[in-house]
C-alpha cells in the first residue's frame, strides 16, 4: 500500500519470534521440538512479585499513573542504581516504561534525527537497527571479531564515526554473544564518545546474569562526563522473569529524562499500573531468586559449554553474561537461515539464524531451558553437525 510509511516498509520481522512461532505451531500439532531458541526464563515470577501486583488490582490501583511511573518505583529505581551500579540518578531522572525494549525505542527517539547515524556494533540484538530506522536513522553496523570475544573496540569504533554519528548503542552483558565488557574495554570506548559528544545507549538488561569472574559495570559510573553523555536502559524481564509484565525503566541525565518522559506521555503513558507495583516488589523485598536463577543458569551454561566445544566444524566464545552461546558454524558450508530450517525441520531443534544479529555464520543457542531438553537438543545438534 502506498499510504504505509517508508520507515516501515524498511523494517523487517523478528526473526527470533518467527523461529519461536514456528516450532510453537509445530509442537501445538503434537511434535516433539527441543526449543534453544528462546529469549526468556523457564522459571516463574516469584509468588510474591505475583502477589504485589494481586493486591494493587484488590486495592482497586488499576488507574493511570505518571507517565513516568509510580514515585515509589522510581524512588526504588534509584536507590537500586546508587547500592548496585554506583550511578547517582534522582528518582525524577528515571522513567518507567513498558519494557527495556520501549525503554530503547524511546531514547531513540528522543536522541537521533533524520539522517543521524548510530553505531551499532554486530552481532548485535534483532531490534536496534530496526528501531533506529523507525526514528529516521541510519544504523551504521560494525563488525567485531570471535577472537576479541564479540567485543568492539575502541579502534573500530573511532574508524566508523563521521560527522553524522548521533549515538553508539552497547550491550553488556550482550545479546547474542553473552559478551561483557570490562571497566576498562568501557572506559575505552567512551573516551571515544567523548571526543564528539556522542551519546550512549547503554542496554543492561542482562546485568545480573554474569558468571565465571566477570562483573557487570555501568559506563555511567566511570566519570562524571560519561554520565552526562548516557542512557542507562535495564528491567525485569531477565532477571525476575517478568517477561509479559512488560516492564523496563531508564536513567539519564535530567533532561533527556524529562524528553523521554515528554515521549512517553504522548504514545503509551504510563505501563501497566499493577505490574508496576510488582516491580516495587521486586526491588524491595526477597532477592534470593536472583541468584538462584544466576546459579541454575551457570550450572546449565557450563553443560552447554562443554557439549559445544566437544561437537566438530563449530567454535564458541565462552559466555560471560545473559543466557546464549553465539556458535560460530562457518566450516559447515551452510548460511545461518538455511541451517537453522534444517536443524528444525529435520532434527526438531529450534535454534535462531545468526543473520538476524548481524552475521550469517553463527547462530544463537539459549540455555534458558531445562537441562534435559538442553541434552537432547545438544544431542541432536552434535548429530546434524557431524553428518555435515
Amino acid at each position: 500500500m502506498e499510504s504505509i510509511s517508508s520507515r516501515v516498509t524498511q523494517v523487517t520481522p523478528s526473526l527470533t519470534l518467527s523461529i519461536t512461532n514456528q516450532a510453537k505451531a509445530m509442537k501445538a500439532k503434537g511434535e516433539e521440538v527441543y526449543g534453544l531458541a528462546g529469549g526468556e526464563p523457564d522459571l516463574d515470577t516469584p509468588d510474591f512479585i505475583k502477589e504485589a501486583a494481586i493486591k494493587a488490582i484488590q486495592d482497586g490501583k488499576t488507574k493511570y499513573t505518571p507517565a513516568a511511573g509510580i514515585p515509589e518505583l522510581r524512588e526504588a529505581i534509584s536507590k537500586k542504581l546508587k547500592k548496585e551500579n554506583g550511578l547517582d540518578y534522582e528518582a525524577s531522572q528515571v522513567v518507567v516504561n513498558s519494557g527495556a525494549k520501549h525503554s530503547c525505542m524511546n531514547a531513540i527517539m528522543a536522541v537521533v534525527e533524520e539522517g543521524d547515524e548510530v553505531i551499532i556494533p554486530a552481532p548485535y540484538w534483532v531490534s536496534y537497527p530496526e528501531m533506529v530506522r523507525l526514528a529516521g536513522g541510519v544504523p551504521v553496523i560494525v563488525e567485531t571479531k570471535e577472537e576479541n570475544g564479540w567485543k568492539l573496540t575502541p579502534d573500530e569504533f573511532e574508524e566508523n564515526m563521521t560527522g553524522l554519528t548521533k549515538m553508539i548503542i552497547i550491550n553488556s552483558p550482550g545479546n547474542p554473544t553473552g559478551a561483557v565488557y570490562t571497566a576498562e574495554e568501557l572506559k575505552a570506548l567512551g573516551e571515544v564518545a567523548l571526543l564528539e559528544d556522542i551519546t550512549i545507549l547503554s542496554d543492561e538488561i542482562y546485568e545480573h546474569l554474569i558468571y565465571n569472574e566477570a562483573k557487570h559495570v555501568s559506563i555511567a559510573s566511570l566519570s562524571k562526563e560519561l554520565y552526562d553523555l548516557t542512557i542507562t536502559v535495564g528491567g525485569f524481564s531477565k532477571a525476575y522473569s517478568m517477561t509479559g509484565w512488560r516492564l523496563g525503566w531508564i536513567a539519564a541525565p535530567a533532561e533527556m529524562a524529562q524528553a523521554i518522559s515528554k515521549i512517553q506521555g504522548h504514545t503509551t503513558s504510563n505501563a501497566c499500573t499493577f505490574a508496576q507495583y510488582g516491580g516495587l516488589a521486586a526491588l524491595e523485598q526477597d532477592s534470593t531468586f536472583v541468584e538462584d536463577l544466576r546459579a541454575e543458569y551457570d550450572v546449565r551454561r557450563q553443560f552447554m559449554l562443554a557439549r559445544l566445544k566437544a561437537i566438530p566444524n563449530v567454535s564458541v566464545v565462552e559466555p560471560e553474561g545473559a543466557f546464549y552461546f553465539f556458535v560460530n558454524c562457518e566450516q559447515l558450508g551452510m548460511k545461518s537461515v538455511n541451517l537453522c530450517d534444517k536443524l528444525l525441520n529435520r532434527y526438531r531443534v529450534a535454534a535462531v539464524p545468526g543473520i538476524a544479529f548481524g552475521n550469517d555464520n553463527c547462530i544463537r543457542i539459549s540455555y534458558c531451558t531445562t537441562l534435559d531438553v538442553l541434552n537432547e537438543g545438544i544431542t541432536r545438534f552434535e548429530e546434524f553437525c557431524r553428518a555435515h
